[in-house]
């Protein structure tokens, strides 16, 4: 197993207390000239205030879908299965976000929740300065004036260590660096003060020095306003650095969650195994990597029973090709769909 630095876990009492957001059963699928997509399926997890959830997969895992439905920015043609549903706690109110008309979405749509995307450059309007972007999404989602949302801007940009704050309120996008367009990602979806964060690979394109800079900006910032974070990268390096669950997402289902400690130490399901025997490892670098074999299958062609039986090492053949597997559960809380964690779960 490869040798990964895990932070300290926190004293987590998040289980005695209501989620931030929860979700349960979320199906998507998207309507395609080749007929339904399913890009999404049965997906649950909770996030609670205070607290970083890690999603992590391999590309077309569904990880993206995933979070743009938490704001309900996936395409037009996406449809949301009524048995699923996702529901933000806001204290005085719980706010049921798959019903929420077209016209009352400004609360989730950089209100409560906020969302760094994966590319900054192409996020931010290239002919609109920073400080102008900034000042706008304060004023609508708020009462104040340009003034004060330009000195909060200001703020903001200091806080998140951008160099200079007021002379770079008024520059571009093309006239930041990579480390401080993710900065200012970070300021602008900060500043409404969000109760959940949406991080979208957003350490992705950095060199690892800012990289390291960007995850312990983002962790101060979880203790210091007491916000979520759902944060999705498909690098495990990072996970074990930063959050403080994990779920593991293979085809758009939600193979493997618990604790980041208990998930990479102890990889329950085949895909989360070949995800770490994939590192390299510091102890033995001369160690050739072990790949999982094949590709990801596409959405249009989605395998009966385990969505991952076509590329497992230990399958069991037809019974997984058949059967859908259920969790099962350790007593800390680890979750493993799989069919051979249920038969070892069984009693003799």
């Amino acid at each position: 197993m490869p040798l990964i630095l895990m932070r300290t876990p926190k004293n987590d009492n998040t289980q005695m207390t209501t989620p931030l957001i929860s979700v349960k059963d979320l199906t998507i699928r998207f309507k395609t000239d080749e007929g339904l997509v399913t890009a999404v399926e049965k997906v649950t997890f909770d996030i609670a205030a205070g607290e970083i959830l890690g999603l992590v997969g391999e590309s077309g895992s569904g990880k993206s879908v995933t979070a743009k439905a938490l704001m309900l920015l996936n395409p037009d043609n996406s449809i949301y299965d009524p048995e699923g549903s996702i529901t933000l706690n806001l204290g005085d109110e719980q706010v049921d976000v798959l019903s929420l008309p077209p016209n009352n979405r400004k609360v989730i749509r950089g209100g409560a929740v906020s969302m760094i995307f994966q590319e900054p450059m192409a996020s931010f309007a290239p002919a609109i300065s920073i400080g102008e972007q900034m000042v706008e999404q304060l004023m609508i989602h708020s009462d104040m004036n340009k003034a004060k949302a330009k000195e909060i801007s200001i703020e903001m940009l200091a806080r998140v260590g951008i160099p200079d704050p007021e002379q770079r309120f008024s520059q571009y996008a093309f006239e930041f660096s990579g480390g401080m367009r993710q900065r200012a990602m970070i300021a602008m979806a900060l500043s409404t003060k969000p109760k959940l964060l949406i991080a979208d690979e957003p350490t992705t394109a950095l060199d690892v020095t800012i990289q390291a800079q960007v995850i312990d900006l983002m962790k101060d910032l979880v203790s210091e306003f007491h916000m979520a974070i759902l944060f999705i990268t498909h690098d495990l390096g990072v996970i074990a650095q930063t959050v403080d669950r994990v779920a593991v997402m293979y085809l758009g289902k939600l193979i493997e969650k618990g604790s980041v400690r208990e998930v990479l130490r102890n990889p329950g399901h085949p895909y989360t195994q070949g995800l770490m025997n994939a590192l390299p490892r510091l102890d033995d670098l001369d160690t050739p990597l072990t790949a999982i074999e094949g590709d990801i299958p596409s959405p249009l062609d989605r395998p009966t029973g385990c969505v991952f039986n076509t590329r497992c090492p230990v399958s069991l053949g037809a019974e997984c090709e058949s059967r859908v597997p259920v969790y099962t559960t350790t007593p800390d809380g680890h979750q493993v769909a799989c069919l051979l964690a249920e038969k070892e779960d069984a009693p003799a």
